[in-house]
């Protein structure tokens, strides 16, 4: 877990942000875990390695998640109160994809200090991005109001593409949303998808993964523009691929800013699947 801002505006987030290790700290930003439970056994997000889950995964044992409970925010929220934040601002995965936001609201209507809940209408580095805007913000006095804002502002404006090896996983964890009109296609079709309005939408299937994964950078290429903008290239048991296609973003699109390539947590990876590769393209405020 970061570590709050001992004053001013505090900026919480939840662990399926994803940020590279060490950034939250350096950046002041708290994170509250997902839980996760594989073959019956609950534990906090951070408590299990993706690669577990991973395994898990291939080997089609059960793999559940869960949203944070309310009395974990509002544990969250005192503590960072008594630390001496004035204000807090709780930036969250997309609450069409979870219950985290409801659970965020829930105790900040109690929190010894006035919270703004900001369902980021996203999930993973898109998150991330966001919450470390808001990060930002405060850092230079802004009020909480204007962070969430700010963070608002950076998740509309972000676009997350990825692909999947398989629709099965988002299928068994009620998660497909609409992308499940591709499930009937031909069972080498390989889907591309995306987060519209806070859900997973189908973009394009591509015949072979091959194919998919290229189609994958000229969208990406396509969205960036001209842009100055930050990417996120994340993964679950990808890695060479991720880092392959992060270089070759940097190599095609000037404007890149800054570039974080990860795995993803078994959160995500539940719903998703060994193989996923996706990329958030995040303009710059």
């Amino acid at each position: 877990m970061g570590s709050a801002r001992r004053t001013g505006v505090a900026v919480i987030t939840d662990s399926t942000a994803y940020l590279p290790p060490g950034l939250a700290e350096r950046h002041g930003v708290t994170v509250v875990p997902l839980q996760i439970a594989v073959g019956g056994t609950v534990r906090d997000e951070n408590d299990i390695t993706t690669a577990e889950a991973a395994q898990a995964l291939r080997e089609w044992r059960p793999v559940t998640t869960s949203r944070p409970a309310p009395e974990r925010f509002a544990d969250t929220y005192r503590s960072v109160g008594e630390g001496g934040a004035s204000a807090i601002v709780s930036v969250h995965l997309s609450a069409e994809m979870s219950g985290t936001v409801e659970a965020a609201r829930l105790a900040a209507a109690s929190a010894p200090v006035p919270v703004q809940v900001v369902d980021s209408g996203t999930i993973g580095l898109g998150l991330g991005l966001s919450a470390l805007t808001a990060a930002a913000a405060a850092l230079r006095g802004a009020s909480a109001s204007e962070a969430a804002a700010a963070a608002l502002r950076r998740a509309d404006e972000s676009r997350s593409l990825f692909y999947v090896d398989t629709l099965e996983h988002l299928r068994r964890g009620g998660r497909i949303g609409a992308a499940a009109t591709l499930l009937g296609s031909a069972l080498m079709m390989k889907p591309l998808l995306g987060i519209e309005d806070g859900r997973i939408a189908p973009l394009e299937k591509v015949r072979t993964s091959a194919r998919a994964l290229a189609r994958l950078e000229e969208l990406v290429v396509a969205e960036a523009g001209d842009r100055r903008v930050d990417l996120g290239v994340q993964h679950l048991a990808a890695a060479s691929r991720a880092e392959a296609l992060a270089a070759r973003l940097r190599a095609r699109l000037p404007g890149v800013e800054d570039i974080y390539v990860g795995e993803v947590g078994p959160v995500i990876g539940a719903h998703v699947g060994p193989g996923m590769l996706g990329v958030v393209v995040a303009p710059q405020l």
